[in-house]
């Protein structure tokens, strides 16, 4: 299990257990618990759900949790389908999220933890501020010198436009990114493979007129060159992409234009 950003001497100890009440279907649930404002060192708090009685996905369970038993556990969760990335979190020791993690894939209990190596708010949630800094940093919209045609969008090509799939589809979970080594170590510089998969997205949009600039931003030892091909990030990512394969051909085109 990967290490989280906690208090100075901290240890995540053994909480509360939560028995439930009734059902043979009943699974345990070990999940995460610490609030910075209770000045107490973290803990998992250990919950029995019926599963005859809950929805199949993990996110199911923890709705569940909070509505019926512990009303205090605190978490993301918006679309429930796997387009919002608010539930992105570390689940039976991959990063993930929780509303398509199916309970049935975890195999004993179930644990639950925040994304790693980001700070925490509280429970389950981590703050995403540096991350959501760092995607405005490269100027995620369309950047063109011409205006636009006063009587039709920008168009583009077929060809041109399957060149962004495998990238328009980024929910920005950020499990890539808090699953990759290089992040963990020099997240202060190094974008990330999110980051940077949103910004080879631009790159090759054919409508974009700032090629030469987004890739001069991303020319840097840290921004784009800490990335070591560990591949963390395609294997942990929720909807299939390849962060590392875009990295790489950032690269390439930085090679390529010299």
């Amino acid at each position: 299990m990967a290490e989280f950003k906690l208090p100075a001497n901290s240890v995540v100890g053994e909480g509360k257990t939560w028995k439930a009440e009734s059902g043979g279907n009943v699974r345990q649930f070990k999940i995460y618990r610490w609030d910075p404002d209770a000045g107490q060192n973290p803990r998992l708090d250990t919950y029995e759900v019926d599963l005859d009685n809950c929805g199949p996905m993990v996110l199911d369970a923890l709705i569940k949790i909070k509505n019926e038993v512990d009303p205090t556990l605190t978490f993301r969760r918006s679309c429930r389908e796997g387009i919002c990335g608010s539930c992105a979190m570390n689940i039976d020791g991959t990063n993930t999220l929780a509303c398509t993690k199916a309970i049935d894939e975890v195999r004993g209990d179930v644990k639950i933890y925040p994304l790693p190596h980001m700070s925490v708010v509280k429970d389950l949630v981590p703050d995403m501020t540096h991350f959501y800094a760092q995607y405005a940093s490269i100027k995620p919209w369309m950047r063109t010198q011409t205006p636009a045609p006063p009587d039709q969008e920008r168009l583009q090509s077929k060809e041109d436009r399957a060149k962004l799939d495998g990238l328009y589809e980024c929910i920005l979970c950020a499990c890539c990114s808090t699953s990759c080594p290089s992040y963990w170590w020099n997240s202060d510089r190094y974008l990330g493979p999110a980051i940077l998969l949103q910004a080879y997205r631009w790159i090759v949009d054919s409508r974009d007129e700032a090629t030469g600039e987004r890739l001069d931003e991303l020319e840097d030892p840290f921004k784009l060159y800490r990335c070591h091909t560990i591949m963390n990030c395609a294997k942990t990512c929720p909807k299939g992409l390849n962060p590392g394969k875009a990295i790489a051909e950032i690269k390439k085109m930085l090679v390529m234009r010299r």
